[in-house]
Order: structure tokens, then C-alpha cells, then sequence
């Protein structure tokens, strides 16, 4: 059994006792140079067990290929690994929420445990939450620093943290796409001239 399947099989056991509620675990090879982290699975996710699936993964995909970038040699998580949920006053059905405190404290130390196993050479956060508890700071907004490389420490670990807008934002927000793909072509012309 690998390392990442021993957290994984902790992490899902952990997850049942504290919510109840069934785990998507990271995807993709553990000898990635490459983790994409995100904020925590929707629907599609949740059904599929797998990151990035619905919508926003359509348009990951897409961006992924304009940058030159295999998704198949990116490991691919989310900050929170449970589809945090409210009901919705019109429909009466599970819908997405941000993740709560409670939540983001027990999956964070599980997510650090997770790009430790992996080390890779580069950390994308997709989005403010996992840009805030990647960098460990809490007052770090996406709009300030996208697009550009710094470090970042995780557990004694040094990493380059490359932050950028979740790909649900250019879905919300049509003004934002054209930074959004000429960042991620940024981070292709990086990786191609070596990390």
C-alpha cells in the first residue's frame, strides 16, 4: 500500500466518523511535478469520486490544453475532500456552500499530509481557499497575486505556489477569462523551460 493510499484510507475512515459524508480523494500520478488544489468537490464530483469532473473541470480541461499542459501528468485535490452543502430555499435540494470552519480545520492537516507525499515542483491554487491555507494567509486574495510564482512552506517543506482563479470563475465572471488563460499559458512557457 502506497503512502497516499494509507492517508486516503485514514482520511475516509476519519471522514465517516466526523460527517458522515463519502470522501473524493485526489487523482492522478504520485510522482506529479505538478498538484492542482481546489476548494472542495460539487455534485458531479461527488458522484464521480474524482476532482474536477463537472463544468468547472470542462473548463480546467480546456485551459489545461491551451497551456500545453497534460492533465494526465497533473495530480489533481481539493482543500476540503467532502461536497460541502446547504439546502436550497427554492428547491428543497443539496446545493453547493463554501466550506465552514469545521470543515476546512479537520481537512486542511490532510491536505498538507497529501503534497508532501506527492513533492512536487509546483503547487496551482485554483481559487482563495486553498491560496489562503496553501500560504498559510488568511488575508491573501486571488485578485492581488494570480498569475505570479512565490514560495510557499508546507510542514518544513519548501514549494513554488503559482496561484490562480478557480476555473468556475470565468464560468461566473466572463472578464476574467482572458487573465485567467494568459496565466495558465504563463505556467506552461514555466514548465516547459524548466521548473
Amino acid at each position: 500500500m502506497t503512502e497516499i493510499e494509507k492517508l486516503n484510507n485514514k482520511m475516509e475512515i476519519e471522514t465517516i466518523k466526523a460527517f458522515n459524508k463519502k470522501v473524493v480523494t485526489g487523482n492522478g500520478p504520485l510522482q506529479a511535478d505538478i498538484v492542482l488544489i481546489g476548494e472542495a468537490p460539487g455534485a458531479n464530483e461527488q458522484a464521480q469520486g474524482i476532482p474536477f469532473v463537472g463544468k468547472a473541470g470542462q473548463n480546467l480541461n480546456e485551459v489545461l490544453k491551451k497551456a500545453g499542459i497534460e492533465r494526465e501528468k497533473v495530480y489533481i485535490t481539493n482543500t476540503v475532500k467532502i461536497r460541502p452543502t446547504k439546502i436550497s430555499d427554492k428547491t428543497g435540494k443539496d446545493i453547493n456552500r463554501p466550506p465552514n470552519r469545521k470543515e476546512l480545520d479537520f481537512f486542511v492537516p490532510f491536505l498538507y499530509e497529501e503534497i508532501n507525499i506527492i513533492e512536487p515542483k509546483i503547487i496551482v491554487t485554483l481559487g482563495n481557499f486553498p491560496l489562503k491555507y496553501v500560504s498559510e494567509n488568511q488575508n491573501r486574495v486571488i485578485g492581488s497575486c494570480h498569475g505570479v510564482m512565490t514560495n510557499t512552506n508546507i510542514c518544513g517543506k519548501e514549494y513554488k505556489l503559482f496561484p490562480m482563479y478557480h476555473p468556475a470563475s470565468v464560468i461566473y465572471n466572463r472578464q476574467l477569462f482572458d487573465i485567467y488563460v494568459a496565466d495558465w499559458i504563463k505556467l506552461g512557457e514555466i514548465i516547459r523551460k524548466g521548473i
